[in-house]
């Protein structure tokens, strides 16, 4: 057999914070690597500045449109999610909790050891990494997230947000705050609001401003509006000789640029979706068929649901970062309070009247009885014009043991499969949450707002998360999930699943610093390279 000519040692596919951290500590390791992203890279200016700037702030590159927000309709949840270089924190909150408890009990891998203790020191690198510090004012959401605690009797269940964002002096540009000079120019906060928009004030702390800054400074390629289509191995059916990477320009109609990298190892680290997606069809297409028939099970949707309050006047929700306090209201049910900043009036086209429990059936029917009782309450949600000076959202988590599946299915049209859902028969995720609906009516009552649910979860009883995970979860063997205590895919040498995929519980908090902290573990565990020793790491 000929000697295979690599390209890199290892190629990371995706750029946000699993594989941000990859990219990082394999080059810091004294590995060449190479990071694959299918979204395009974004100056701060660059970002949507409104939510009408579709070819800005909507992802779907066969329509042309190629901004930072991709949006997904399954069966049983509705996942809005971020497409560029950073992966999830191109447009985030910059919200870091840590999990909840019973995350790290879940019977998944509770048996695999102390997981607790087991991430410790990765959540303090992360956090050290990812700047994070509470937030340091008091705001209109801030003092009615507080009445919510006072409310549900749980005072102490208040708190400012741990965020990843520049508190420093509003507007003013300085020299690297975090890094001992070594990292870029830090803008601080403004409090427009907008972090889930685009922070085009360069104040949130995104991956491009601390882990993908230094993995690139190390030589770290990253190569943006790549799509990955395939991997397979380069020799040994066991991937031990390498992996082909095929790549094609996303969204292509007929030139696809494809392109095929030769690497030693992979890191898969797409999100959730993508990298489920991606899996799939390398496994049923042939390319990886060693691949667990656990992939695409246990799919968490960090039981969660998104409702808004339409407020009568403007009280300034929007004078905020994106999420700056929450509220646990039991030991399961954690809320944020969000507001989308000023210029995200084409958001509120997504909501609709508060509608109580039911199924697909009934639900509509729920709809129409709240519009025959409320008219002008119903009129009034349809005029998107100012909406969002007016709003809070409210986006409520749970630690439930809850799950739906993704399920693989042949395309109508050209190769491969697209991915379909379906409802995990032990442990259904809900489509409704009481608690959410009741903290969304009090706080109507509180303002003097109309009370709203999601257009999809009131017509067609379809949840929203903006955090789902699993599909590609830790196990002890291929028989319980698809990839080991250290995150290596069961059946393959040199492949790594680091993102929300290999998650398998919900952590019933936002997500980014534990994907964060389990990347940093399983980096952790793979050997330095012969080459290794040029430099130390950043803030390990």
């Amino acid at each position: 057999m000929a000697a295979i000519a690599y390209d890199y040692d290892w190629l990371v596919i995706g750029s946000g914070f699993g594989g941000s951290v990859s990219a990082l500590r394999l080059a810091e390791k004294g590995y060449s690597v190479g990071v694959l992203e299918r979204g395009q890279r974004f100056q701060d200016q660059d970002k949507p500045e409104s939510t009408w700037q579709l070819r800005k702030f909507l992802w779907a590159p066969a329509l042309g449109l190629r901004g930072v927000m991709r949006m997904k309709v399954f069966r049983h949840v509705f996942v809005p999610s971020q497409s560029g270089v950073g992966g999830g924190s191109t447009v985030y909150g910059g919200v870091l909790y840590r999990a909840r408890p019973a995350f790290f009990a879940n019977p998944q891998w509770r048996a695999l050891g102390d997981w607790h203790a087991r991430l410790l020191p990765h959540y303090a690198t992360a956090e050290r990494m990812l700047g994070i510090s509470p937030v340091p004012f008091d705001s209109t959401n801030q003092r009615l997230a507080r009445e919510l605690a006072r409310h549900v009797g749980n005072p102490d269940g208040f708190t400012r947000s741990p965020t990843g964002i520049f508190f420093g002096a509003p507007g003013q540009t300085v020299k690297d705050p975090y890094f001992g000079g070594e990292g870029p120019d830090r803008t601080g906060c403004t409090r427009c609001g907008a972090c889930v928009v685009g922070c085009r004030v360069g104040a949130v702390n995104s991956l491009v401003k601390n882990y993908l800054w230094f993995a690139e400074k190390r030589g770290v390629r990253v190569m943006a509006e790549r799509e990955v289509v395939e991997v397979r191995p380069a020799g040994a059916a066991d991937g031990s000789d390498g992996y082909l990477v095929t790549t094609e320009h996303p969204g292509a109609w007929f030139r696809r640029g494809r392109r095929t990298h030769v690497a030693r190892g992979v890191v898969f680290a797409g999100g959730a979706l993508g990298t489920n997606e991606l899996l799939a069809n390398c496994k049923l297409g042939g390319a990886l068929p060693r691949i667990s028939d656990r992939l695409g099970e246990l799919v968490r949707t960090n039981s969660e649901s998104v409702l808004n309050v339409r407020l009568p006047r403007d009280i300034k929700t929007w004078n905020d970062v994106t999420a700056s306090s929450s509220v646990h209201v039991d030991q399961d049910t954690h809320i944020e309070f969000l507001t989308y900043g000023r210029k995200a009036d084409a958001m509120s086209l997504m909501y609709t009247v508060l509608v109580g429990p039911g199924n697909r059936w009934t639900r509509p029917l729920s709809w129409l009885a709240a519009i025959a009782r409320h008219p002008i309450q119903w009129l009034k949600t349809l005029w998107p014009a100012g909406w969002s000076r007016r709003m809070v959202t409210l986006l409520v988590m749970q630690t439930l043991d809850n799950a739906i599946a993704l399920r693989p299915r042949k395309r109508w049209l050209g190769r491969g499969y697209r991915l379909v859902t379906a409802q995990d028969s032990g442990k259904p995720n809900p489509s409704y949450i009481a608690v959410a609906n009741q903290a969304a009516e009090w706080l109507a009552r509180r303002t003097g707002g109309i009370a709203q649910s999601n257009v999809l979860e009131a017509l067609a009883d379809i949840p929203t998360s903006a955090h789902v995970l699993g599909g590609a979860v830790i196990g002890a063997d291929a028989a319980s999930g698809v990839i080991d205590q250290h995150l290596r895919v069961f059946g393959y040498r040199n492949m790594l699943v680091c993102d929300g995929a290999a998650m398998p519980a919900n952590p019933g908090v936002n997500p980014a610093l534990t994907i964060t902290a389990l990347a940093e573990y399983a980096m952790a565990q793979v050997p330095a390279s012969s080459a290794a020793g040029r430099a130390g790491p950043v803030r390990r």
